[in-house]
């Protein structure tokens, strides 16, 4: 049985560690250039908090972007070049409509589709030709992500754009409150898995003669039976168990991604049968391997911050206990030695502060600002 954790890049992990052809379901919930730094408070013994960054959301272009990119325009493979003529028209021109001002040079925006590119290159490499890819996103990223899509996955495999609602309270006062994500669905080939029966939901109303099914005046008690099944969810998903966001509070770890199980587990029974491997690239607090592990799926959970990959990990040790053990989960890339420990301190500070809070635990909702620390580091004596 897989079950695998690995902190690191995405793309170095998949190029490194994952092989060809060999995953059955992938979800994502990348970052979408918000350029916002997600904070967790951390909560100490004495009740008090501190911010721990659980991820950055803020792309720059670097040299060695303009090597990446170079590559890839000069490929012969007709979808990297392009995917750099994307890149390229989003690097040279930025026009901002509100003043009239045109502002060239090596965009944010750039470097994001450029590393998204990368990441969903190696992600179509590892995905079965049977397999299916859930890209969930929202307003801020998705128009450009579905371009990406479009050119690494075949526009003829986009299977379904769904709108995933939600309700909660909003601040905005000049806008229509914005409550939807949204989930590329899209197949790797022309064969794919599709388990209608098992996410079907029940018909509002109870059947009649009249009623029938698809509107059949029939009373047949096969059709009965059919009627009996319930509906597949269309596209639009309000249904209240996703959309009440209170409903799925005790859920919450504090993580300020966080999805509700029960959206991933409509995806995962739907695109993936018992035993199947699932595939979840970033992974944040592992709401992924969490339903694939209930769902009785193989997983593998990958994230740049050791404080996340923590996180998932005791998150499944907690609500499996009844028959999964520390050793049963493979980590990679997590310090499992004093010795690993002071490297990761020496060499990255930063991350070896986010790896001890996740390893001790952290609680609370996040927030989205810089850490107040002016600086101040993890540490060992």
């Amino acid at each position: 049985m897989k079950r695998e954790l690995y902190r690191g890049d995405c793309l170095d992990i998949l190029t490194e560690n994952i092989d060809d052809n060999s995953i059955d379901l992938v979800y994502l919930d990348p970052p979408f250039n918000s350029k916002s730094d997600y904070n967790l408070p951390f909560r100490h013994k004495d009740k008090s908090y501190s911010p721990v960054e659980a991820f950055v959301d803020t792309w720059t272009w670097t040299s060695e972007d303009d090597l990446d990119l170079a590559d890839m325009a000069s490929n012969f493979d007709p979808r990297l070049k392009m995917l750099a003529n994307l890149v390229q028209f989003a690097q040279s021109v930025e026009h901002n409509f509100a003043t009239g001002s045109i502002k060239r040079g090596r965009s944010s925006l750039a470097a994001y589709l450029l590393n998204m590119s990368q990441r969903l290159l190696a992600v179509r490499r590892v995905l079965k030709d049977s397999g299916s890819i859930y890209l969930h996103c929202d307003p801020t990223a998705g128009h450009y992500l579905k371009l990406l899509m479009d050119v690494i996955f075949g526009k003829d495999n986009f299977r379904n754009e769904i709108i995933w609602c939600y309700t909660g309270p909003s601040a905005v006062k000049k806008d229509f409150p914005r409550k939807h994500d949204i989930i590329f669905r899209y197949s790797a080939g022309q064969e794919w898995t599709f388990n209608a029966d098992a996410v079907r939901r029940p018909y509002k109303a109870e059947f009649t003669p009249a009623r029938g099914l698809h509107n059949q005046k029939v009373a047949s008690q096969q059709h009965q039976e059919l009627y009996g099944k319930g509906t597949i969810p269309t596209s639009w998903w309000a249904d209240g168990f996703l959309t009440n966001v209170s409903a799925w509070k005790k859920e919450r770890l504090g993580y300020p991604t966080q999805k509700p199980l029960a959206l991933l587990e409509r995806i995962i029974k739907a695109s993936s049968n018992p035993g199947d491997i699932v595939l979840d690239p970033f992974c944040g607090c592992g709401t992924t391997v969490h339903a694939a592990e209930a769902l009785d799926r193989q997983w593998i959970g990958i994230d740049i911050s050791g404080f996340s990959t923590e996180l998932m990990r005791e998150r499944i040790l907690s609500n499996f206990a009844g028959y999964l053990s520390p050793s049963d989960i493979r980590l990679l890339g997590i310090p499992e030695t004093p010795a690993e420990a002071r490297q990761l301190a020496r060499e990255n500070p930063f991350e070896f502060e986010k790896w001890v809070c996740g390893r001790i635990g952290a609680n609370g909702m996040g927030i989205r600002r810089q850490p107040g620390d002016k600086g101040a580091d993890g540490g060992i004596d």
